[in-house]
């Protein structure tokens, strides 16, 4: 667990390494007047993966597994090295058995368990657990799977993921209450979107038991935090591409192939995406060399920094757990997401107002689920190229709105 008190101690120990990375995203250098503060939705690229963009362009480019000759041969390892490089990047215990599989991202890679893997695990009468108010890309596609399931005749019950409303966080002790015998599939997120926590997914196991399967969107942890597979006993992983440095349409599905059947994607997989294949080697590359563990410990100073500005300002709502706002409280801090209202300022009008003073955040519902919020917010998402003067800057503007 990240305290709070780390926070002041994390910034001034940090500094000069986050300034030299900062100096190497060339859309941030480039508009030293602009904030940018949606890294939830996509980060920006180092020049490390803009690099290896144009090499394998004009050095490489063709189709992989169609052809014999060398820029086809190159590419085709370039493939199968990505898939090998996803697994280091995890830690996964047992790359030989695990499979990886390259999507557009997250939300395909959600669908394609969904509707090529899912059913093969279950019968009548089984249970799946739906998180209802996390991202709608973990809640879609297994409702898709219940009713694909019911028009064959076979009845699926889904159980909605159990929420501590003052959180944000999943309630691991009704989880427990909920799972029974029949409960075979369980989908969480390993950070969320909109709380900004984690979500503690080594309770999800103890809650549920050694059998079900269960499968992490790891949308807002990959390239923003350490993700290990060695340790939580999760059965997929799944990321987007563009979230973790690399080129938008490219993702991953991690599976270890150890409870149910193993993980094929049905049907002609066509031709990979592999510039973004190519772009998403070199941003684990960068992100391995830069630190995911400095990464998320700069992100989380960040976001303390911001929380505990807010909290001094009346006119604002901070969403998700409320005891964790003040720099020195000694509970979970947000991992670099922060999402707030105004209380008479609508978030789109905010959304305007901040971004006529160089801010570029998130104001909408930020495509939670049914269960989730009902107004809108402004989200704040942070990543390793932004600044402390950015966080005060911000604060400053917020300010002269109360």
């Amino acid at each position: 667990m990240t305290t709070c008190t780390q926070g002041p101690a994390a910034i001034k120990e940090l500094r000069q390494w986050q300034h030299a990375l900062r100096a190497q995203f060339p859309i941030i250098t480039g508009h030293p007047d602009l904030a940018y503060l949606d890294s939830a939705a996509t980060a920006q690229k180092p020049q490390a993966v803009l690099d290896a963009v144009q090499n394998y362009l004009t050095t490489t480019n063709a189709n992989a597994g169609r052809g014999t000759y060398p820029w086809a041969n190159r590419t085709t390892a370039l493939v199968e090295q990505t898939r090998d490089r996803v697994r280091r990047f995890l830690h996964d215990p047992a790359p030989d058995r695990s499979a990886v599989h390259f999507t557009s991202g997250t939300t395909e890679g959600l669908r394609t368990i969904a509707r090529d893997w899912l059913p093969g695990l279950l019968a009548d009468g089984d249970e799946i657990v739906v998180p209802v108010a996390d991202h709608q890309a973990n809640i879609g596609p297994w409702l898709e799977t219940q009713e694909q399931l019911a028009r064959q005749g076979t009845h699926v019950r889904v159980l909605p993921m159990p929420y501590q409303r003052a959180s944000g966080d999943y309630d691991h002790t009704a989880l427990a209450r909920l799972a029974g015998p029949r409960t075979r599939f369980v989908a969480a997120t390993h950070v969320h979107h909109v709380y900004g926590g984690n979500m503690n997914i080594r309770r999800i196991r103890e809650a549920v038991g050694p059998d079900a399967v269960i499968c992490l969107d790891a949308a807002q942890s990959v390239g923003h935090l350490p993700v290990s597979v060695a340790g939580p006993d999760v059965d997929f992983v799944v990321f987007s591409g563009h979230k973790a440095l690399a080129l938008p349409g490219t993702g991953a599905v991690w599976a270890r192939q150890a409870r149910g059947p193993a993980f094929t994607p049905g049907g002609w997989s066509g031709t990979p995406n592999t510039v973004g294949i190519a772009s998403l080697a070199a941003a684990l590359d960068w992100l391995d060399a830069a630190g995911t563990d400095r990464i998320e410990r700069w992100t989380v100073a960040l976001a303390a920094r911001l929380t505990d500005g807010l909290r001094h300002l009346d006119a604002y709502e901070v969403l998700g757990c409320q005891t964790s706002l003040a720099a020195d409280a000694p509970v979970q801090q947000r991992q670099g997401i922060v999402t707030f209202r105004h209380r008479d300022i609508g978030s789109g009008d905010l959304g305007f107002i901040l971004f006529s003073h160089g801010f570029m955040v998130r104001s909408d519902h930020h495509c939670q689920g049914g269960a989730g919020e009902k107004s809108e917010s402004v989200r704040v998402s942070l990543h390793v190229y932004n600044t402390v003067e950015e966080i005060d800057r911000l604060l400053d503007v917020l300010a002269t709105l109360g």
